[in-house]
């Protein structure tokens, strides 16, 4: 290829390139560099803790539901004051106030169902209007579609603007109050656990307990005679239900009453923690309540049993003969442990802590009825039989078979 040649090709692919490049230039979206990056919501993210409240409403103008700041925490208005699951509402307020503006969208109102912007007050609308109280300017923000086909971000509108406008971040909300409630009820771990009494609707009780702290597995007392456990592990499950216990709902206690006839669970843990449920099903849900109290005496004595431990370890560790220098300076400087070097003091840190934690679960529990999921109900509704190798079933006595007369 001639030289001339050459240099008429590169100079019509540098002249392509350039075309290219301008018309895509042209084609990106226009944004004012004083509008871009401006929060969406102005004043929030500086005020963060200054928010009381939050009204979601829906198509119709309907309310779906209030979140509100009260005294002891948020709860949610149209669910009897039931609490709001802390971890969602603060990551959602936090999304809010780091959310800024993306680029300008539409300011025709034809336009705004195709975002999800449009008046909250037609009954086809599929955004969700958001009424922030507590700011210096209250706010009312339309939070439409997640533009995520689009490189993310989603459509909003300021409730009597004509502009919308692409923000960064999903900002879209659960609109089912469900998704807002605190589902957190306990999580008491199966080690702490020192026994578990479970009575059926019948009123027939059976207990598991372990002897210990550290012991493996729980110990199904009085097996009937001439029945087994079905495994050392059988009962292992019902001392399981208090860890990461959740509910699927919740309901005032007054409006969701316990019928007649009931079932009841009873834990004891290794430190005094006593927490009694009755359990019931209607309409294919699983309920039930708790109450919660601390056992005094269980608490001192598990906390006799760990000070009597610390101390026969740390005798143990300067009693034991170091290997060199250093270890011997290592032993030297070795801090006593508090249930060592302060008992008492050891003793009133963790029956503070014990109470602190009777009183967070006694306030999950108190004046409500929950919904279980069913693999919980079902550990808190096992019996005795569900623990036991399943009882043989005595064959027939076999008639003997008739002999075949021998042919002569």
């Amino acid at each position: 290829m001639k030289t001339k040649t050459l240099y008429i090709l590169i100079g019509a692919a540098i002249i392509a390139i350039i075309i290219a490049f301008a018309m895509n230039r042209s084609s990106a979206p226009k944004v004012d560099v004083a509008v871009h990056a401006q929060p969406v919501v102005s004043g929030l993210k500086e005020h963060l803790n200054d928010v009381s409240g939050l009204t979601f409403v829906g198509a119709g103008d309907k309310t779906l539901f209030t979140l509100r700041r009260e005294n002891d925490g948020w709860v949610i208005v149209e669910k009897s004051n039931y609490p709001v699951d802390m971890t969602k509402l603060r990551e959602y307020l936090l999304k809010l106030a780091q959310a800024s503006v993306l680029e300008e969208k539409t300011s025709n109102p034809k336009h705004y169902a195709e975002l999800g912007v449009d008046d909250v007050k037609d009954a086809s609308a599929t955004g969700v209007r958001i009424e922030i109280a507590g700011l210096a300017q209250p706010t009312k923000l339309i939070i439409g579609n997640f533009n995520g086909a689009g490189g993310g971000g989603t459509f909003v509108r300021k409730d009597g603007d004509a502009q919308s406008w692409l923000a960064a971040g999903n900002l879209t909300v659960a609109k089912n109050v469900g998704d807002w409630e605190k589902r957190d009820l306990a999580d008491i771990a199966a080690s702490r656990i020192s026994s578990v009494t479970l009575t059926s609707v019948d009123g027939k009780s059976w207990k598991a307990s372990k002897a210990q702290p550290g012991d493996a597995n729980l110990q199904v007392a009085d097996v009937p005679k001439g029945r087994e456990v079905s495994s050392d592990y059988a009962a292992n499950s019902v001392g399981t239900v208090l860890s990461s216990l959740r509910a699927d709902d919740a309901m005032p206690a007054k409006d969701a009453a316990p019928p007649e006839k009931i079932a009841k669970a009873h834990y004891v843990t290794f430190d005094g923690v006593t927490i009694d449920a009755t359990t019931w099903q209607k309409d294919n849900k699983d309920y039930a309540q708790f109450a919660v109290s601390l056992d005094a005496a269980a608490a001192n004595a598990d906390i006799d049993r760990a000070q009597v431990k610390a101390k026969s370890d740390y005798d143990a560790i300067a009693a034991a003969k170091p290997h060199d220098d250093k270890a011997a300076a290592a032993q030297a400087e070795a801090p006593k442990p508090l249930a060592v070097s302060d008992p008492a003091k050891d003793r009133q840190q963790k029956l503070d802590a014990l109470n602190a934690e009777v009183a967070a679960l006694k306030k999950s529990f108190d004046g409500w009825t929950f919904v279980l999921p069913t693999y919980k109900y079902t550990d808190m509704t096992k019996t005795l039989d569900d623990m036991l190798k399943p009882l043989e079933t005595k064959k027939a006595d076999a008639k003997p078979a008739a002999k075949t007369p021998v042919k002569k």
